[in-house]
């Protein structure tokens, strides 16, 4: 199966559930083999698991019924204690696929993110995604603070945390956001299902979701190319001179929105923070200027 056209495409529909549908109907028919899933909470909010429990192009229920297997995650999985951990060791003896969310902290040997206990011994995030990491078919950093250190890695990091290709020294896929929307989650896995040799950018982010700045399909865009723009939070104009990280910003917002595609930051009056981007918070920051 090959790819046709743009890698660059704005449509909801075409890039998450047209993708999933299609891998899931070449999984029903034998043409591709339905992964294994394992997914690790690592230093962070856990806001990704919670953004995907939010999707509905499919929703959560579709995604790990009818696309992949999910064997272990630290939120969801009906096991506990060394039950849990021990199927996450057997799903390592499998062809997998690894999602992380969080940064690895590294400080004391990362004691101060333990994900498990395992013959009385405490295991900690760096250590499983170590584990899982060299073993998996593919590694997705999902998050920010997976893909680059993030909110876990920002000054003064008293963690030490840092992002998970730093870490396992491999092809990692990075699906930053913070938190990652569930298309972008749903539809990078089912890229994978169909093509294996995903198109990714120079920062290994999919261009079918990172290919655009949100600046280059903002509402307001009109309002920035007539030099009209917004004096104090609230106004309809162009919230560049706010600060908004819109311009330097890669992720499709404008068009995919968010919450079943209601609304986005800056439908809602609020400057784009840069929050899927490289460096942020630290390098985004301040978030807005005052006039």
């Amino acid at each position: 199966m090959s790819k046709n056209g743009c890698p660059i495409i704005s449509s909801k529909g075409i890039t998450a559930k047209a993708l999933i549908d299609t891998a899931v109907s070449e999984i029903k028919r034998g043409n591709r083999i339905k992964p294994n899933l394992i997914w690790l909470e690592a230093c962070g909010c856990s806001g990704n698991i919670i953004s995907l429990l939010d999707g509905d192009a499919p929703d959560v229920n579709y995604f790990f019924k009818e696309m992949v297997d999910i064997r272990y995650d630290n939120s969801l999985m009906a096991e506990q204690g060394e039950a849990a951990y021990q199927r996450f060791l057997d799903t390592l003896n499998t062809e997998f696929i690894l999602v992380v969310e969080g940064a690895v902290s590294l400080k004391d040997g990362g004691v101060y993110n333990i994900v498990a206990r395992h013959n009385g011994n405490q295991v900690t995030g760096a250590e499983a995604i170590k584990l899982a990491g060299e073993k998996a078919k593919h590694v997705l950093a999902v998050g920010t603070c997976a893909s680059y250190g993030g909110p876990s890695a920002a000054r003064p990091n008293p963690s030490e945390s840092i992002s998970v290709s730093e870490y396992l020294k491999r092809k990692v896929i990075n699906v930053p956001g913070c938190p990652c929307h569930p298309d972008w989650i749903m539809g990078t896995v089912a890229d994978l299902i169909l093509f294996e040799d995903i198109e990714l950018d120079k920062d290994n982010r999919p261009l079918i979701f990172y290919g655009v700045t949100i600046h280059d399909y903002c509402t307001r865009r009109s309002f920035f190319d007539n030099r009209i723009f917004a004096d104090s939070l609230g106004d309809k104009e162009c919230m560049f001179k706010l600060g908004c990280r819109g311009p330097v910003t890669r992720t499709d917002c404008p068009t995919r929105r968010w919450n079943i595609n209601k609304n986005w930051p800056i439908g809602d009056n609020t400057p784009c923070i840069g929050c899927a981007q490289k460096g942020f918070p630290d390098a985004m920051e301040p978030f807005i200027n005052v006039l």
